[in-house]
């Protein structure tokens, strides 16, 4: 088991930095609103929470887009920068700190961390040739192209590339990984990325090149002012940036080490093995989990500007809502697996799950405490048996949400919100209310009943759907969003009055 520090106060959550040589896209959102979820969840539970994102700024790519746009490279991502941060408010995300590879406090940072590693002397000058995949900032081996002379991961054309470089002794911690690896067994989640890294580690590691000559646009190295640093050891500094490793040691050790780093599945490997060697070099805690998710395609097609396929996450979220949006990416796939969108399912998602069964489940619930009772949610002096069944059913699945979430199944934790929401209007067309309007205590008994359930569900939503979460909860005339509270019943006040009806999602045509 991994120790943790005695002054860690907060929970640290990351997204991977977003790097700027374009807009930003469903994969992009992807990572970012999961992240917000896992956040909204844990200070939902009482936890402190840390929750950085940030955009990687550095590198030939940058250099060479900036180029092409007619401008500077800090002119280049000082125009796409706030593209990101507009995108982030869209979506409703909540983050803590926004870091920049620009900031003077990151680059800062780089510098310490490079002269620890430096004096623990496992930074060497040397010569590199390497065949150089410009979009992917890596260089490979002759056996790891394919076709030849194509990028195993993004299958474009790479450069041989021959450059002095200073080194960084990766080899040296080839058994250290494995050994971590193996004793912390949720470090790098889900297991088929486990197996992928212990297999590349398994192969043998080779010393990292660290420094460019090629391109003048990154943090110099302060020994030899003709390198900048190799992006990727610049870029993955920032998870230690942020927290204050170069400026405040207690606020460093009230966050560090993150609890999760969440990316996309490609950037695992730099994750889990070349940070955590980083780390040990300076003597510095490894993070707890490291997490890949899966990729989106779309209509089993690769997405790609040439077939014009790019699913754009700000004109979809105006056009179906952000909430909907979100449900979609976390209810349609299983988190960590490779997720297939097309607007005909989100559509359909949107018909069926937050149309149909939510919203008719709220819309009735709340028109006939106003039609029956006045606006104000009746109390219930004795449940019935079908009313304690759906009780104890509610409560039932609403830790077995909790569980899911906490386990990142987040389209489990939200299958179990929606077999509540079944249940719940099972219930209303079996009890039929509307027949009990005469025999008042029965009937205030079935609507408090479904009041307290809406309530559960409206905690258990929002993390997912926040927007929702809270307009089911003003037309409830309640507000409760600590996450016990949906395993305790009944907590609604006596003569709560409910709020304005307002439908939460209309069908698409």
């Amino acid at each position: 088991m991994i120790e943790f520090s005695k002054e860690k106060k907060f929970y640290y959550i990351t997204t991977p930095l977003y790097y700027v040589n374009d807009k930003p896209h469903i994969g992009h959102a992807y990572t970012t609103i999961a992240a917000d979820v896992i956040a909204r969840y844990k200070r939902m539970k009482g936890l402190k929470v840390f929750f950085l994102t940030g955009t990687d700024e550095h590198g030939q790519k940058v250099e060479g887009a900036a180029r092409n746009a007619g401008k500077s490279p800090k002119e280049f991502v000082d125009f796409l920068v706030p593209e990101f941060k507009k995108l982030w408010e869209l979506l409703n995300i909540k983050y803590d700190y926004f870091i920049r590879t620009t900031d003077p406090e990151h680059e800062k940072a780089v510098i310490k961390f490079f002269n620890k590693v430096n004096d623990a002397g496992d930074i060497y000058l040397g010569e590199y040739q390497g065949y150089y995949c410009v979009p992917c900032e890596t260089y490979y081996t002759k056996t790891q192209l394919i076709e030849g002379d194509k990028c195993p991961d993004c299958k474009r054309q790479v450069q041989l590339m021959t450059e002095p470089s200073y080194f960084f002794k990766l080899s040296k911690y080839q058994e250290k990984l494995l050994e971590h690896i193996e004793k912390n067994k949720e470090f790098i989640e889900p297991e088929t990325r486990k197996n992928e890294v212990i297999n590349f580690i398994k192969q043998g590691l080779q010393d990292l090149s660290i420094s460019r000559t090629s391109t003048k646009w990154g943090i110099q190295l302060p020994k030899d002012k003709r390198h900048v640093l190799y992006v990727w050891f610049d870029a993955l500094l920032n998870y230690i940036t942020a927290p204050g490793y170069s400026s405040d040691s207690k606020k460093f050790n009230s966050i560090w080490p993150a609890d999760i780093h969440l990316m996309g599945k490609e950037i695992v490997r730099f994750h889990a093995v070349i940070w955590p060697a980083m780390l040990l070099s300076a003597g510095i805690e490894l993070p707890i989990k490291v997490f890949g998710h899966g990729w989106w395609t779309v209509e089993g097609q690769k997405m790609s500007k040439s077939l014009g396929n790019v699913v754009d996450p700000i004109e979809t979220s105006k056009k179906y809502s952000v909430d909907a949006f979100r449900y979609f990416l976390l209810r349609e796939v299983p988190f960590g697996s490779d997720g297939d969108y097309s607007e005909k399912a989100l559509v359909q998602r949107i018909n069926s799950d937050l149309a149909d069964d939510l919203g008719n489940l709220l819309n009735r619930t709340i028109a006939m405490i106003q039609k029956y009772f006045e606006g104000t949610i009746p109390e219930a002096k004795k449940l019935n048996e079908k009313e304690l069944q759906l009780k104890e059913f509610t409560l039932k699945k609403a830790r077995e949400a909790d569980s899911f979430l906490e386990a990142l199944e987040f389209s489990k934790s939200l299958y179990s919100v929606w077999e509540i929401i079944s249940s719940a209007n099972k219930f209303i067309n079996e009890v039929q209310p509307w027949t009990l309007k005469e025999k008042k205590e029965e009937l205030a008994s079935v609507l408090n009943t479904l009041a307290e359930t809406l309530r559960v569900i409206s905690i258990l939503l929002f993390p997912f759907i926040p927007e929702t979460s809270e307009k089911i909860q003003s037309q409830l005339g309640i507000k409760s969003l600590k996450f016990s509270e949906a395993f305790e019943w009944p907590l609604i006040p006596p003569k709560t009055k409910t709020g304005r009806m307002e439908i939460l999602f209309k069908k698409v045509q």
